[in-house]
């Protein structure tokens, strides 16, 4: 499903970011990305949903090139991923069931089939009484389940996460785990770069471990292996 073939990133003044990275996730695996602060577990991360682009090697994503992707078609690849990242970024002025509506709105879906699914994921994370409720009412930990009912409404392939916990308190982050646990269980891949030792340690997930952007550990059923 996703294929990193010796992936290098190097930024401006000659900052090498990832190296030599290659990895192969399969569908519905669920993966901790973990390392040190300055890693590359960020650039990992944002490469997958394009928002930067390897300066070597090839990542691809259903069987397409991300590298040789135009911009018209960068779209069409982020429909079938879902991102969750650690400041929510909710629109302040919407509804939670706007908030996760317009995620399908601009895909043009239904509007009955858009109240079907929102309404569904909204029950999926534990927030149908708070339908139209709006983000600066809410609690660090609901608006974090908001923002990952607005990552699955459209059914993606894959959720891609940005340290989803690094801002709750470690009750709140279980919730969250809970609910990614149950999105991996229908089938969805998980991948989530974290500094959340707890969670990494008793989930038992597969692990990837970047140091210097090299991988230097990919075990399944790791564990998180620092200390931070």
């Amino acid at each position: 499903m996703i294929s990193f073939q010796g992936v290098s990133k190097v930024y401006g003044k000659g900052s090498v970011a990832l190296s030599d990275v290659t990895v192969d996730i399969e569908k519905g695996d669920f993966i901790f990305v973990v390392g040190p602060s300055g890693a590359g577990k960020s650039t990992f991360i944002k490469l997958l949903f394009r928002e930067i682009l390897p300066t070597n090697g090839r990542l691809v994503i259903n069987g397409r090139d991300i590298g040789k992707l135009t911009l018209a078609e960068v779209p069409y690849l982020r429909r079938n991923l879902g991102i969750v990242f650690q400041d929510y970024r909710l629109l302040p002025n919407k509804t939670v069931y706007d908030n996760i509506a317009f995620a399908m709105e601009v895909i043009e879906a239904s509007r009955r089939e858009i109240q079907r699914r929102v309404n569904h994921v909204l029950n999926l994370v534990n927030l149908s009484s708070k339908t139209d409720t709006y983000p600066n009412q809410l609690s660090g930990g609901e608006q974090q389940r908001v923002a990952i009912a607005r990552a699955i409404v459209n059914n993606p392939q894959v959720v891609i996460a940005d340290e989803p916990t690094g801002n709750l308190d470690p009750d709140t982050s279980w919730e969250i785990m809970k609910i990614f646990e149950r999105i991996n269980k229908g089938g969805t891949t998980i991948v989530m770069a974290t500094h959340d030792k707890p969670v990494v340690d008793a989930m038992k997930k597969r692990v990837i471990a970047i140091e210097q952007g090299c991988i230097v550990r990919d075990q399944p059923k790791g564990a998180y292996g620092y200390e931070d």
